[in-house]
Order: structure tokens, then C-alpha cells, then sequence
């Protein structure tokens, strides 16, 4: 039996940033970033300000999720490291694999030091090249809430397009709001690798 394309767990270079599986000095990162609350708002993670001020994380139990996902053959979790400092800012997720019809998820998260200086934007570009290079998919998908447009025009430049909305599909602070469903299609990305670079914008 051939081993499944999701064991292997690479690692992806930009200028910007490095994708590599998770190592235990990445936890004090991860802690500290999962103890912002507006980190904890944009992923829908808790449903008021009072919530994300209040949430705590349990460290034993977020070193055991992710030490096993190197063992994972049906996912990719890599962190995002800052090339600048060599310290991590954040995780991009391929999930919810369905085999049959060649798609998964996507996800990012960002803590406060990974923000504003175009990590994510690089981030997300390395994984779907390796996701339509290297592994079985057509199809890549993700929602992002309404509230959080700048993700949106990221996920946008990456070549996702909006699809649809999940109407009211999250209650934040007594407020409903929307989720915005969006995907890249192996055709997108494979059309948008024949187009020139573009202009480097000063940071």
C-alpha cells in the first residue's frame, strides 16, 4: 500500500517566512499568541470580548495535539516562522480532506508578532504551491467572517474566490454575523503561475 502524499511534512521556504512542522520551543509562542483576544475574535474561537479577555489554554493539552500531528496522514499542519527572527508567528492548516473529490480546507492563524508585514500573504502562497504541486487536490476552500475584511483581500491576492456566505453563522457579542465562503481551484492557480510577478510594494 502506497503511503498516503499527507505523511510527508515539508519544509517551505519564502523570503519572508519559513513553513516547518511544529517543534516544542514553538509552545511559549503559541500560548502567548492564543492569549490575544482579537486573534481569538477573527477565528470565531469564543463569542464576546469578555470571553477572549477571560480564555485560557491548557499547555499539557496543546503540546499533546501538536506533537501528533507529524503522525497525521490526513492533514498538514506547518508553522510560520519569521525568517527575520527565527521564532514562530503562526500556523497554515490543510484539514478536512476528502479523497474522493480531491479537496480540503485551508486555514491560517497569525499572532500578533506575525502581523502587518506580509507574512501571512507569503504564508498562504507557499502552502497552495505545494498543495497543487505536491498533493492530490483541485479544490481548496476556507470562510472567513465578515468582520475580518483584511483577511479576506489577503486570501483574495492568494487567488481564492468568494463563492458564497454562511448567513449569520457565528454570534459575536450579541451580533450575528456572516461567514464569506471562498476556494482556488487547481486551474486558478495554475493560470495565475503564467503571469508576471508583481511590483514589490515598499513595507
Amino acid at each position: 500500500m502506497a503511503p498516503s502524499p499527507w505523511a510527508h511534512k515539508p519544509v517551505l521556504t519564502g523570503t519572508l517566512t519559513t513553513l516547518r512542522p511544529y517543534r516544542d520551543a514553538d509552545l511559549p509562542h503559541i500560548l502567548e499568541a492564543l492569549a490575544d483576544p482579537e486573534l481569538l475574535r477573527l477565528t470565531g474561537s469564543v463569542h464576546s470580548d469578555e470571553e477572549a479577555r477571560a480564555a485560557e489554554q491548557d499547555p499539557a493539552q496543546l503540546h499533546d495535539w501538536y506533537s501528533g500531528l507529524a503522525a497525521r496522514e490526513d492533514r498538514l499542519d506547518l508553522m510560520v516562522v519569521d525568517r527575520a527572527s527565527g521564532t514562530w508567528v503562526g500556523e497554515v492548516v490543510l484539514n478536512d480532506w476528502d479523497p474522493g473529490n480531491e479537496s480540503c480546507n485551508f486555514r491560517i492563524l497569525l499572532g500578533p508578532r506575525g502581523r502587518d508585514r506580509g507574512l501571512g500573504s507569503e504564508a498562504t502562497r507557499l502552502l497552495l504551491d505545494h498543495a497543487f504541486t505536491r498533493l492530490p487536490l483541485h479544490r481548496v476552500s476556507l470562510g472567513v467572517y465578515a468582520f475580518n475584511p483584511r483577511a479576506q483581500r489577503v486570501y483574495e491576492k492568494a487567488g481564492f474566490v468568494v463563492e458564497g456566505r454562511e448567513r449569520e453563522a457565528l454570534r459575536y457579542d450579541g451580533a450575528r454575523v456572516d461567514q464569506v465562503l471562498m476556494s482556488v481551484l487547481r486551474p486558478d492557480w495554475a493560470a495565475r503561475q503564467r503571469l508576471p510577478p508583481p511590483p514589490l510594494v515598499p513595507q
